[in-house]
C-alpha cells in the first residue's frame, strides 16, 4: 500500500524522466547502455527506493521494502522486456516479410551480456547477504536493522553493488575493460 502512490508518478517519470534522461545522455556524450543504467535507471527507481524507505521505516518487519524492490524489479524485468519484445515482434512480423533483416528483433550493444553478467553477480552477492542477515545472531536474525554496525555495513555494501556494477558496465561499454 505504500508504494501505490510512488506507482503512479513513476509512470509519469518513466515517460518524461526517460526523455530527458537520454537527452542529458547525449548532451553530456554518453553511450545509450550507459545512459541507460544510469540515468533513466535512477529516475525510474527512485520513487521505488522511496517507497522502500518509507516501508522500512513504518513497518515492523522489512517484508514491504524488500517486496517492493523486488515487485518493482521483476516488473521492470518481465514485463519491461517482454512486453516491448513482443509489441516489437509482432509489429516486424505484420510489417516484413520473413525473409526480411528488418524482421528479427536484435539487440546489438555487445555490452549487454556483460551487464547483464554483472548485474546477476551483484544481485546474488546482495542475496546472500540478506540471507546471512536473515539467519545470524550477530545481525540480529533480521534484513533490515539489527546491529548498527552490520546495517551500516550492509547498506554500504548494497551501495557498493549498485557502484561496481555502473563503474564496471560503463568501462565495459566504452572498452576500457575488455574480455576477449
Amino acid at each position: 500500500a505504500v508504494s501505490l502512490p510512488v506507482y503512479g508518478s513513476s509512470g509519469i517519470n518513466a515517460e518524461y524522466g526517460g526523455d530527458l534522461a537520454t537527452v542529458l545522455g547525449l548532451l553530456i556524450g554518453l553511450k545509450d547502455s550507459v545512459t541507460a543504467i544510469t540515468l533513466v535507471a535512477l529516475g525510474t527507481s527512485l520513487p521505488d527506493t522511496f517507497a522502500s524507505k518509507v516501508a522500512a521505516i513504518n513497518e515492523d518487519t522489512a517484508d514491504a521494502a524488500i517486496g517492493n524492490v523486488t515487485g518493482s524489479n521483476s516488473v521492470n524485468v518481465f514485463l519491461g522486456l517482454g512486453i516491448p519484445w513482443l509489441v516489437a515482434t509482432i509489429y516486424k512480423a505484420l510489417t516484413y516479410g520473413e525473409d526480411d533483416k528488418r524482421s528479427r528483433f536484435v539487440v546489438s550493444d555487445k555490452s549487454l551480456p556483460f551487464a547483464i553478467a554483472l548485474y546477476s553477480i551483484t544481485a546474488i552477492l546482495t542475496l546472500l547477504l540478506l540471507t546471512w542477515r536473515r539467519y545470524s545472531v550477530s545481525a540480529g536474525k533480521a534484513e533490515l536493522g539489527g546491529n548498527k554496525t552490520i546495517a551500516r555495513f550492509s547498506s554500504l555494501f548494497c551501495i557498493s553493488m549498485w557502484l561496481v556494477y555502473v563503474i564496471c558496465a560503463s568501462l565495459y561499454a566504452y572498452d576500457i575493460i575488455k574480455f576477449d
